[in-house]
């Protein structure tokens, strides 16, 4: 069996009689189901008998008989020697020590909320064995599908008067915002919106979005933001990225801004633990997606802004999401019917019943989704268009989305190719393997996001053959498109002037 080490915040996140982390029994659950053996070590022992809190120090160690505890240590390597060289105090030492075990591979996995010693990690070349708490959790998300109860799970749109407030999904929230505060925030906005996601009774996610005209008041924000029409992302809180809520919630947020005209989206957040990794996570993710930092808000949050001004960024298109331009080199892809609405469930047709397609595995739910591909053409650039041809013959099939390449793959190995598709993909992992050793021409993958749905009723390929588009052939692979054909598209989909760059 695989033998997880856990860190002394783990343990004290698991035992403690308050949530200090709501992902914790997710952790565990994972770790009780798939027959991870748990080892703490002694110096873990050792730290939890120094816990100032006498009572809670006290139930943790009475406690600490259910793990495996390391008995016999590995002799420090070199590296971790180095490392312990330029430690600075006893608490860094410790955790240089615990990773010696990890390092001399001892145990398997290690697990820990410490950023400092995900960048021991990364020094010593184990940190693909290192996980927080939640990047665990996805890895099993992606890794074991077949064991998760995905049953309606889905993002809704509800007021905010009909969730139950007492939830401990909103705990966090009250501990940063102060409970009287938040409680009393709830209670103004009960009548407004919200978009929510349930994993059977459980809340995991919440997004409540805030329109902004010029007169609003940025007195308490250092600098002041100027003078604009805004989209505040009011409260965003995701307690299971692992299915890659975060992503679909941006995509919400960036759709609204782009249909209220407002010229930028902003949000607060309280940025300054750095061992707050799940929050950190959060403000990479939104740092990807074009967001940055402006300053700070007088209670001490950060202020993150991300401009919606027509633009697009060829060689960084997540920094424009969803923008996309004209003039990039523009490709028709078809894709076959029984994967199109799973892996594209905004671009879902008129006969289709949505309670099929519902957003409840990773790939529907992510922004930046994968195609697998043995065309002859590889010649795709970051920034290129894909049209989306959803395979049917001449009436039933039909042109449903545009995508913008984001990035391009030509694996080596089958580890490379499942590296590649993970968590962006509709096939299973036995799926991918037979998709690769299918024959000698070894697939690519190309990385695109989920840019743009085109209004029902679809175009039909009767319809693209009638107004001139294609003649002759259907086109295969990645056929190009030349400028004027996408134009006419874009023309017959009645696709939005909001989403094109000129």
């Amino acid at each position: 069996m695989p033998k997880v080490l856990l860190d002394t915040n783990i343990i004290i996140y698991r035992e403690t009689d308050r949530i200090l982390n709501p992902n914790t029994p997710d952790l565990f659950n994972w770790l009780d189901r798939l027959h991870y053996d748990k080892y703490i070590h002694p110096i873990s022992e050792q730290e939890i008998s120094q816990y100032a809190d006498v009572q809670k120090r006290e139930v943790i160690l009475s406690k600490l008989g259910s793990y495996n505890k390391l008995t016999v240590l590995a002799p420090l390597a070199e590296p971790i020697q180095n490392l312990l060289r330029h430690d600075g105090d006893v608490n860094s030492q410790n955790d240089t020590k615990i990773l010696n075990e990890l390092y001399c591979s001892r145990v398997d996995i290690f697990i820990t909320e410490d950023r400092q010693l995900y960048n021991k990690a990364r020094c010593l070349g184990v940190a693909d064995k290192v996980f927080s708490i939640e990047s665990f959790s996805e890895k099993m998300l992606s890794e074991h599908p077949d064991l998760i109860d995905y049953n309606v799970l889905a993002v809704r749109k509800k007021k905010i008067g009909e969730l139950n407030v007492h939830d401990e999904f909103f705990d966090s929230l009250r501990e940063s915002y102060g409970g009287i505060e938040f409680d009393n925030w709830l209670n103004r906005k009960s009548q407004e919106d919200a978009y929510v996601c349930y994993l059977g009774e459980d809340l995991k996610a919440f997004l409540y979005l805030k329109q902004e005209n010029e007169e609003e008041n940025y007195s308490d924000i250092d600098p002041i933001l100027p003078r604009k029409k805004r989209l505040k992302i009011g409260t965003f809180k995701v307690a299971m990225n692992g299915l890659k809520l975060g992503e679909r919630f941006l995509k919400i947020a960036f759709d609204n801004a782009i249909n209220m005209n407002v010229d930028e989206i902003y949000v607060t957040i309280f940025d300054s633990d750095a061992n707050d990794l799940p929050k950190q996570a959060l403000v990479k993710q939104l740092c990807d997606f074009g967001f940055f930092r402006w300053g700070t808000k007088g209670n001490g949050e950060g202020v993150y802004v991300r401009n919606m001004l027509h633009d697009f960024c060829r060689d960084k298109p997540t920094k424009t999401f969803p923008f996309f331009s004209k003039n990039s080199d523009t490709y028709f892809c078809s894709i076959y019917s029984e994967y199109h609405t799973s892996l594209f469930p905004d671009s879902i047709l008129n006969n289709e019943s949505p309670y099929d397609f519902q957003e409840n595995k990773p790939f529907r739910n992510a922004i930046t989704k994968v195609y697998i591909s043995r065309a002859l053409f590889r010649g795709l650039r970051t920034g290129d268009n894909i049209v989306f041809y959803r395979n049917g013959g001449m009436y039933a099939g039909v042109i449903t989305t545009i995508g913008i390449v984001n990035n391009v793959y030509h694996p080596r190995t089958l580890e490379e190719f499942k590296n590649c598709c993970k968590r962006r993909t509709i096939f299973s992992d036995a799926e991918l393997e037979t998709q690769w050793n299918y024959n000698q021409n070894k697939p690519f993958v190309v990385e695109f996001l989920y840019a743009y749905s085109f209004p029902s009723p679809k175009v039909n390929l009767k319809t693209l053959y009638d107004k001139g588009v294609f003649c002759g052939d259907f086109p295969r692979g990645f056929a190009p498109l030349s400028k004027e054909q996408f134009e006419t598209m874009l023309r017959l989909t009645r696709t939005s002037t909001k989403y094109i760059v000129e």
